[in-house]
């Protein structure tokens, strides 16, 4: 399978900060305390608890290995950051690698599903009009 490294977030001036926290401050937090900075939805999820692929998933994380998985639903977590994981997408694995600017993410919204479409020139017999144009 090919391989993709996706790299879809600007370069950013100065220390990341998330609603007013350090990366090495985040990192520091508990899970439920890093939970009530996240979003409604993200933070419900985690509340929530973990089903059991997540929690193979931060298991590898925390070992340091390489990580493949299929779970697109998983919210970026301050202890998974600097690592690379490879995220299906439906057809290959994408390979990202986590950078603070994902943190409260989810892993799908970085490997897209649907890849843009380029429809090339309608060929001839295509409609009624391509009749008339020359053949060369």
């Amino acid at each position: 399978m090919a391989k993709k490294v996706a790299s879809r977030l600007p370069k950013r001036k100065g220390e990341y900060t998330y609603r007013g926290k350090t990366v090495a401050e985040l990192q520091e937090l508990s899970l439920e305390e890093f939970a009530e900075l996240l979003p409604a939805r993200e933070r419900r999820s985690i509340k929530r608890g973990f089903s059991e692929e997540q929690k193979k998933v931060l298991h590898g994380f925390k070992e340091g290995k390489n990580v493949r998985t299929h779970r697109r639903d998983m919210v970026i977590l301050p202890e998974m950051l600097g690592q690379t994981v490879e995220i299906y997408n439906g057809k290959e694995f994408v390979s990202v690698e986590l950078q603070p600017e994902m943190v409260g993410h989810r892993f799908g919204e970085f490997a897209p599903t649907r890849s843009k479409v380029n429809h090339g020139s309608a060929g001839v017999g295509a409609t009624r009009s391509s009749k008339f144009v020359p053949l060369k």
